[in-house]
């Protein structure tokens, strides 16, 4: 019997193209999701769904029965929480740990996880791999990566399970379902001509499609114990991929985003925060968004996983270009 390949969260935007990318390559696939009575992402897709939770450890020993090689996809991935510490950090710290120690109980050899950029020092640009890990620790999803694959590196060597990690960007484009992740949405809002001000935040743009193959090169021929940074070189700010849009839709009447002083943007962030918490949903803008992210160049050194991996990503500009039109397409991703 061929070896079986396991997907977390794969009903999640980089989990269902990865579970795609798989069933291409002829490989036995089995899902998990957390609610198997979703089964859109799934329509056409032979592969076997099974229900598993990142919390619940005795699920995921379940699920990885018989399992070669585990993709540890699922995590919170959100920048916004009314309680960031239980629904952000400990959901990621204590879904890494049962990842892991389920792969151990049920012989896993080989475990694929998936991180982040926010995992990354950015102290000096472009960031690598050997730049180590962020110092930063306003932001408890960035805690959560940071400290995820630190735990993960360790429980695996304890355990003697191989586990390479991978750091994507700001994953757009393939496939996807409501709801969308946080990178996708950013160009919904500039379709839906839903950024008035130019923040100052860039992005690092980078097709889901080629992280997932990077996910599987990883899982083939990445090194034990090694990270490998999934990303494109060069970051756009959110104002440099509204222009884009602007010059590939002009139809759409699509205006850049104003410059604002910087006292004036923060205004605007504690307004949006305080009507967030009022209705109990993540503001458009916060000022912790501002104080870490405004100005920050997010440029990487993708070497080791081209040279590695071959890793190589189409350029950001395209990778925009097709994600825009999957949404147009899509018209209820939209709404």
């Amino acid at each position: 019997m061929s070896a079986i390949s396991l997907v977390s969260g794969a009903n999640g935007h980089l989990g269902n193209n990865l579970v795609r990318l798989l069933l291409q390559k002829g490989l036995s696939v089995r899902a998990s999701v957390r609610n198997t009575a979703h089964t859109a992402p799934f329509a056409g897709l032979d592969c076997e769904l099974v229900k598993a939770d990142i919390t619940d450890k005795a699920s995921l020993i379940r699920a990885m029965e018989g399992i070669d090689t585990f993709y540890a996809v699922g995590a919170a991935f959100k920048l916004w929480a009314k309680d960031p510490v239980r629904e952000i950090y400990n959901v990621n710290l204590d879904g890494t740990r049962n990842m892991v120690e389920a792969a151990a109980a049920a012989g896993v050899r080989r475990i694929v996880y998936v991180s982040s950029v926010a995992a990354l020092n950015y102290a000096q640009t472009p960031v690598s791999e050997a730049s180590g890990y962020n110092t930063e620790r306003r932001d408890m999803y960035y805690n959560s990566k940071n400290d995820g694959e630190k735990l993960a590196f360790e429980l695996a060597a304890k355990s003697g399970i191989e586990l390479v990690a991978v750091l994507p960007a700001a994953m757009i484009g393939g496939e996807a379902f409501a709801p969308l992740n946080v990178s996708y949405g950013v160009l919904r809002l500039i379709l839906k001509k839903e950024i008035p001000v130019d923040t100052g935040i860039t992005l690092n743009w980078v097709d889901v499609r080629d992280v997932a193959e990077g996910c599987y090169q990883a899982a083939v021929h990445g090194r034990n114990g090694t990270r490998y940074i999934l990303s494109n070189e060069n970051c756009l700010t959110i104002t440099e991929t509204t222009r884009l849009a602007q010059e590939y839709y002009p139809d759409l009447g699509i205006r850049i985003p104003r410059p604002v002083p910087k006292p004036l943007l923060y205004g605007i962030a504690a307004l949006m925060e305080g009507t967030a918490r009022l209705r109990g949903r993540a503001p458009l803008l916060t000022r912790k968004d501002i104080a870490l992210f405004s100005g920050l160049r997010q440029d990487f050194d993708i070497s080791r996983a081209r040279a590695e991996l071959g890793f190589n990503p189409r350029p950001a500009q395209e990778a925009v270009r097709d994600a825009f039109d999957y949404l147009l397409a899509h018209p209820e991703l939209l709404a």
